[in-house]
């Protein structure tokens, strides 16, 4: 636990870039006077906090840390700027489709309403972060395609433009692997495990949005708390 303090001391105190090296356990060894063991499960820790991260037959680095997803009901713009981060989002494709008996069933309505589909990139710092497609009620926002500047925000133009404000929601969360295309886009290789997020959100008790999206899980984590069902003993 020391070593793990005095490492992390060292790139918090130097300010060591992402992707900077730090030195190997052997030189660790020798710096500290530890053993090789000692070294392994400081770093170890470090990894696991997505602090170092290890690069076979090259070594060590100073890691990107992952963001965590968020508990509360909030846009990706919203949530980026929150982290101090500079959100983005590249539009990828819109248009307007006829629901299939799925996609309708997500909305509890019957198939062939019409339904707008919003494709974007989304980014922060200028890194990909996931591809999100959104799906819209064409009945709730009738002409949002014209009403929406390219790239801005779907729940600002919502509630400014139609006066939809999300105030509920459900998700859920699965990996899988990334496929060319989606890969292609988050700067990612073709198969690597990605985050299959499903978003269902509504205004008023009315299902206004369902959302598709794939997450980098190099850049995100999943932190969810936990209770008990047994009760205390008095």
């Amino acid at each position: 636990m020391q070593l793990r303090a005095i490492l992390l001391h060292m790139i918090e105190q130097e300010r060591l870039p992402v992707d900077a090296p730090v030195p190997s356990e052997r030189e660790l060894c020798r710096r500290f006077g530890v053993s090789r063991m000692t070294v392994r499960q400081a770093v170890d820790l470090l990894v696991a906090e997505d602090r170092l991260r290890r690069i076979p037959g090259k070594g060590m680095f100073v890691a990107r840390p992952k963001v965590q997803m968020p508990k509360e009901l909030v846009s990706f713009t919203e949530d980026m700027r929150a982290r101090g981060m500079e959100p983005a989002s590249r539009d990828l494709e819109t248009r307007t489709i006829a629901a299939d008996a799925r996609l309708a069933g997500y909305f509890g309505a019957s198939p062939g309403i019409a339904v707008h589909v919003l494709e974007r990139l989304r980014l922060a710092d200028g890194e990909p972060m996931a591809v999100e497609r959104a799906h819209i009620p064409a009945s709730l926002a009738p002409d949002l395609f014209e009403r929406r500047a390219p790239e801005s925000s779907l729940f600002a133009v919502l509630e400014s433009e139609f006066g939809i404000f999300m105030d509920a929601g459900e998700q859920t969360i699965e990996a899988g692997p990334a496929d060319a295309r989606q890969a292609g886009l988050l700067g990612i290789r073709p198969g690597e495990t990605v985050f299959l997020l499903r978003q269902r959100t509504f205004s008023r008790g009315t299902c206004a949005e369902v959302a598709f999206a794939t997450y980098r899980a190099d850049r995100y984590r999943i932190h969810l708390g936990l209770e008990t069902s047994r009760h205390a003993a008095p």
